[in-house]
C-alpha cells in the first residue's frame, strides 16, 4: 500500500533565477563610513520561532530512520525531507515575514569569497554591514523593476543624490555564528512596522542567511531616513513609497500566516512518522545486521 502525505504538503518550486545585481557606483543608501551604531536594535528582531527548527526537524526524522522504516514510511520521510530541502528559506525566513522570492531578495546565493575572512579565520564583522548595504540597494531596485514599475524612476533615484534619497542613519548588527569560506549567503529585508506617512524614517530588519548551514549568520536593524538632496533636509516618506509599503506590509503578514500553516503541516507529518516508528510501545532501534 502506498502512503502519501496530504497534497497540501507538496508545492512546486520556482526555477532558479539569476542573482539580482547591485546598482553600480551607487552608495546613496549608505553613510560615508559604515559603522555599528547604538541603535539598540531593541535588538535585531527576537523571533518567536526556533532558529534551529530546521535542523532539529531533520534530526527528528533521522531518529525515525534509525528505528527502521517500512517502504510507505520511507516514502513519507522522503517527502518531508524534500520539503525541508526545497522550501527551507520560506520556513526559516518567511516564518518571520521576510519575503524570499527572487523579485524580493536583496542577495540570493551570493558567494562568500576567501578574502572576506580575517586573521581569526571567519568572515570579518564589517562584511555583514556590506552584505546588508548591497542587499538594501537591491531591495530598492526590486521596487523599481518588479513591485512598483509605474514609479521606476522615483525608486531608482532613491539610490542616487539627484533628488530624494535614502540615507542610512544607523545600523545595528547581531552576529549569530562565525561564518567561513566556502559558503553562500542570501539576504532579505522587511519592514519592522508599518511606517507613518508623516514620518521621515522607517526601520528595516535584515536577515543574513548562511546557505551552507541553512540558518541565520547575522541579523541587522537599519534606521533609514528619506532625505531631499536638493533642499538639503529630511522629508516625509513620499506617497508612492507609502503605497508600495502598504502592499509590502500586507504581503509580509500573509507570508507569516502561510508559512506558519506550512510548518504545522510538516510538524504533523513528522509527529505521525515518530508515532509509527520509535514513539510506540515495543520500538527497537535498528542496529543493522552483523552477517
Amino acid at each position: 500500500m502506498k502512503v502519501r502525505l496530504p497534497s497540501s504538503l507538496y508545492r512546486p518550486t520556482a526555477p532558479a533565477q539569476p542573482l539580482l545585481q547591485c546598482l553600480q557606483n551607487s552608495r546613496a543608501l549608505s553613510t560615508s563610513s559604515p559603522h555599528l551604531s547604538n541603535l539598540n536594535p531593541s535588538s535585531p528582531p527576537q523571533s518567536n520561532s526556533n532558529s534551529r527548527w530546521l535542523s532539529s526537524t531533520k534530526a527528528r526524522i533521522g531518529k525515525c530512520i534509525f528505528f527502521g522504516l517500512s517502504a510507505p514510511q520511507s516514502t513519507k520521510a522522503a517527502s518531508i525531507l524534500k520539503i525541508l530541502a526545497t522550501e527551507w528559506r520560506d520556513l526559516v525566513a518567511g516564518r518571520e515575514g521576510f519575503l524570499v522570492s527572487p523579485n524580493r531578495a536583496g542577495l540570493l546565493r551570493q558567494g562568500v569569497v576567501w578574502g572576506e575572512m580575517d586573521s581569526m579565520g571567519h568572515v570579518n564583522n564589517v562584511m555583514y554591514v556590506r552584505y546588508a548595504e548591497s542587499a538594501r540597494v537591491n531591495w530598492a531596485w526590486n521596487y523599481a523593476v518588479h513591485i512598483d514599475p509605474g514609479n521606476r524612476r522615483e525608486w531608482i533615484e532613491l539610490c542616487t543624490p539627484k533628488g530624494d534619497g535614502l540615507i542610512l542613519k544607523s545600523i545595528g548588527v547581531e552576529y549569530k555564528f562565525p561564518m567561513t569560506y566556502p559558503d553562500h549567503i542570501s539576504v532579505f529585508h522587511k519592514l519592522r512596522s508599518f511606517p507613518s506617512p508623516d514620518s521621515s524614517s522607517f526601520i528595516l530588519d535584515v536577515l543574513i542567511l548562511s546557505e551552507l548551514h541553512q540558518r541565520p549568520a547575522a541579523r541587522c536593524v537599519e534606521d533609514i531616513v528619506v532625505y531631499d538632496y536638493k533642499a538639503g533636509k529630511k522629508v516625509n516618506i513620499r506617497p508612492f513609497m507609502m503605497r508600495a509599503f502598504e502592499q509590502t506590509w500586507r504581503e509580509q503578514e500573509e507570508e507569516k500566516a502561510r508559512v506558519e500553516t506550512r510548518i504545522q503541516e510538516v510538524e504533523s507529518a513528522v509527529g505521525e512518522l515518530e508515532r509509527e516508528t520509535w514513539n510506540r510501545e515495543g520500538a527497537v532501534e535498528d542496529l543493522g545486521s552483523g552477517t
